[in-house]
């Protein structure tokens, strides 16, 4: 079966993107998704998002990790967004759907400000804090990033939570609103460049312990520089947005 592709990227955070409006791609068949993932006998990507007609939305957006999980993801649906603006789906703003619910966005010269769900899950531990964004995120400050075991650390971590385990964001704080990361994605089993659920708990994280009162964060990752903003009201995070590039790589078709 050939299947055509749209690569895209949100600050080096890659997808592979399909149309599958037409109801082809062939979701019961869970070993696809690892091969067109891996980046040596298959396109390369942290995820595959299906684009979908809704009834009730402009879109529905199916992500799955690069293990066949399925889940919310920030700069994913960010890149869905960009994606369907090439479709013709939509102009310069969207409402669609996702697996963690209903989000909006906007978009222009490539930027997508993302509308996350609210967020009221958040447990601050000794010296972590947890927070649901749309998927589970564990956040750690640490002082050295750049040498930091990202990946054995993050991995440990991860597996420490109960099924199905939790994203692992390791944190360097930069000035009052600045806060570097690096992040462990389950799914993907791996550091990625970058993660907008990630960078989101870490935000609202940092906010949460009283490291920052700014509500517009800037989150530089290994793939670019990400924004955050929020309003807090009881300790409830709403209008969520997470704001950033999103950007076509490249096209083709692969056969499954």
């Amino acid at each position: 079966m050939n299947i055509s592709f749209f690569k895209y990227q949100g600050t080096g955070n890659d997808f592979v993107m399909i149309d599958n409006r037409a109801k082809t791609f062939p979701k019961e068949k869970t070993d696809i998704f690892s091969q067109i993932c891996d980046r040596h006998f298959g396109i390369g990507a942290d995820g595959i998002i299906l684009i979908e007609d809704d009834e009730n939305y402009d879109f529905e957006m199916i992500y799955y990790n690069a293990d066949g999980s399925q889940t919310f993801c920030g700069n994913g649906a960010r890149c869905a967004v960009a994606f369907a603006k090439t479709l013709n789906m939509i102009e310069d703003k969207t409402n669609f759907i996702a697996v963690d619910g209903e989000h909006f966005a906007s978009i222009k010269d490539s930027i997508v400000s993302l509308q996350m769900i609210d967020v009221n899950d958040i447990k601050v531990n000794e010296n972590s804090v947890f927070a649901y964004t749309g998927t589970q995120h564990h956040v750690e400050l640490v002082d050295n990033l750049d040498d930091y075991p990202v990946f054995n650390e993050g991995r440990k971590i991860r597996y420490s939570y109960e099924n199905p385990g939790s994203n692992v964001n390791f944190v360097q704080q930069i000035d009052n609103q600045t806060f570097r990361v690096r992040t462990y994605e389950k799914g993907v089993e791996d550091e990625t460049l970058a993660c907008g659920t990630g960078v989101t708990a870490v935000a609202i994280a940092m906010h949460k312990i009283n490291r920052t009162k700014s509500n517009i964060i800037s989150l530089p990752v290994e793939g670019g520089n990400l924004e955050v903003t929020f309003t807090e009201e009881k300790g409830i995070y709403k209008n969520v947005f997470l704001k950033g590039p999103a950007k076509f790589v490249f096209e083709g078709s692969i056969n499954i």
